[in-house]
């Protein structure tokens, strides 16, 4: 006790030496005041069992620990692989656990540049370091390995060096619109500088390297998926149970989401859309409200998220935020037939009335729009289509709206029971698409538009063509009119895939896939009635329309995984093309 007493007087008289502080604290870049066996910091925080001392006497609690991780490792391997020889002489950092003060030895500090093989967070086939793929990454020196072993004794981490995460970001920035994340590159980018309580959350970071890597397929990148998918789950699971930047994690959340359901991974895309949806609605990101964080979290959520100098920035990373779950829990309720979780009703705590999004550039000027709706969603249908602004968010949670609303019509309708949908609810629609599809720049001219504008345009337009197969697909068997606007919309989407050059097909959105496969199907329903009419009809141009779809099909499920799904549909078209 007196010497518990002696060590807090000491710390009050002065700041420690350099290298005194405990590992916790320095990896925190907090003031320790030194006392042991733990000092006050980590007993307020309740980590008292994980403050430790690193004085160059011994190892630590977690550097035998991982010591004792890399050993069993190294012994399963050689037990699933009799092949498998494990070297004879096992070669150390003589610096890995001994420091002089003069050198920072916080654990996973920016200082340390000593590395070990065996702490690799990747798999591989050797017990060498991961092979070239990361030399050419710009900022990477090709003469050393580019990570850390970060392993989650205490709390999850960003898993990337400094060094390497603006790479990984400027390989995300091109498709974050693909997966629906709308952010500030630029202050993504400025956090990596600041102190990690201000950095962004780890469950989100970690997703965005996650998407890097996977959109470098086939590249040798991709072989890192699985770690950083490991890291972002467990960053996720610990946000949640400390409700810590909580807009962070349901941006993750999204992320994750998209990433599951484009390689095919159905359920685990399906329960990280809808636990974003009920985090959403939990935080009130639905209701136009203030940014300020809610009173039930605890007090780790003053941070709520990155704070930008400018509240408008905030508030616009907010209502993007909401309009990036919308965008997601709408249109792949559709896919994975299920009802979708954000709900809109009449009841003020279930009304989205958040406003439509803008442009990130927009929130960045200072400039929000302020006339918009009450009931957001419900004026749109309700004929409303100039509500809000023209920004490319605006139209691609307005696309998400008619994609959704035209699955809910079709499948309410039934012709043989009393139905609560009736042919004035779906003309009504039907109109709000057209005059919807007449706000949009027409698809010849996309190409004089931007690279990002214009891979967004394109999921908009095919969205809002899907939409009209979908709402007439209950009655294009028998009637006319039903028949003749869906196969309209199907070579409308085939028009617009003529429309694309190679490279759109590795930014698009994973929902365009799945909207294809409904415009193949009327395509090939208006094929199969040509050949059978007598006599028969030319049907060159619809076998050109059918061509088109499928090589967009074929093109894009090199890619995204998510047409796995449509497999069997895919090999009935691929044999309808060829025998005709």
């Amino acid at each position: 006790m007196a010497n518990k007493t002696a060590m807090v007087g000491s710390g009050a008289q002065g700041a420690l030496q350099r290298g005194k502080a405990c590992l916790r604290c320095r990896k925190r870049k907090m003031r320790c005041d030194g006392t042991k066996p733990a000092c006050q910091q980590c007993v307020r925080a309740k980590k008292a069992d994980c403050c430790e001392y690193d004085d160059g006497k011994g190892k630590t609690r977690t550097q035998i620990l991982k010591e004792t991780i890399a050993r069993l490792e190294l012994r399963i391997r050689e037990l699933e692989d009799p092949e498998y020889v494990s070297p004879a002489i096992t070669l150390h950092d003589p610096h890995a656990y001994h420091h002089s003060e003069s050198s920072s030895s916080s654990l996973g500090s920016p200082g340390s540049t000593s590395f070990s093989a065996s702490h690799s967070p990747f798999p591989s086939e050797t017990t060498s370091s991961p092979p070239r793929p990361w030399t050419n990454l710009p900022g990477v020196s090709p003469s050393a390995t580019p990570f850390s072993s970060e392993i989650f004794f205490d709390e999850p981490q960003i898993s990337a060096p400094f060094d390497l995460a603006p790479a990984l970001l400027d390989l995300f920035a091109p498709h974050r619109h693909q997966c629906g994340f709308e952010v500030h590159m630029g202050s993504l980018r400025d956090s990596l500088n600041l102190p990690m309580s201000e950095q962004r959350h780890p469950a989100l970071m970690n997703a965005i390297y996650l998407w890097a890597c996977f959109v470098s397929r086939p590249e040798p990148l991709c072989e890192h998926e699985e770690h950083f998918l490991t890291q972002a789950i467990q960053a996720h699971q610990q946000g949640l149970r400390l409700a810590d930047k909580v807009l962070d994690i349901i941006q993750a959340s999204c992320l994750l989401s998209v990433y599951f359901l484009a390689n095919g991974r159905l359920l685990e895309g399906s329960y990280h859309a809808s636990a974003a949806a009920a985090l959403a609605i939990q935080v009130g990101l639905h209701m136009d409200v203030s940014p300020e964080p809610h009173q039930w979290m605890n007090d780790s959520t003053e941070s709520f998220d990155l704070k930008p100098q400018k509240i408008d920035l905030r508030r616009g990373e907010r209502v993007l935020a909401f309009w990036q779950v919308y965008n997601l829990d709408r249109c792949w309720s559709v896919v994975l037939r299920k009802p979708p979780v954000l709900p809109d009703a009449s009841n003020p705590w279930t009304s989205i009335t958040c406003p439509w999004p803008q442009d990130m550039a927009e929130y960045d000027s200072g400039y929000i729009e302020s006339n918009s709706p009450y009931h957001t969603i419900a004026g749109f249908l309700n004929g409303d289509v100039a509500s809000g602004s023209f920004s490319l968010q605006t139209l691609r949670a307005k696309a998400s709206t008619l994609f959704a609303h035209a699955d809910q019509l079709s499948r309410a309708w039934d012709s043989r029971k009393p139905s609560p949908v009736n042919q004035d609810q779906i003309r009504a629609l039907e109109i709000t698409i057209t005059r919807f599809l007449s706000t949009l720049p027409p698809v010849h001219s996309l190409d004089a538009t931007m690279p990002d504008d214009r891979q967004i345009l394109i999921t908009v337009h095919t969205l809002a063509h899907a939409s009209i197969i979908i709402l007439h697909q209950p009655f294009a068997r028998d009637d006319a009119h039903s028949y003749d606007r869906s196969s309209r919309a199907a070579r409308a989407c085939a028009s617009i895939i003529k429309s694309m050059t190679d490279s759109d097909f590795n930014f698009l959105d994973p929902i365009v896939g799945t909207c294809w496969t409904s415009a193949a199907e009327i395509i090939v329903r208006e094929l199969d009635t040509l050949e059978s009419a007598w006599p028969p009809m030319n049907s060159s141009d619809v076998r050109s329309e059918l061509g088109t779809i499928l090589y967009a099909m074929t093109n894009f499920h090199s890619r995204f995984p998510i047409l796995g799904m449509f497999t069997p549909f895919l090999c009935f078209l691929m044999l309808t093309f060829d025998l005709n």
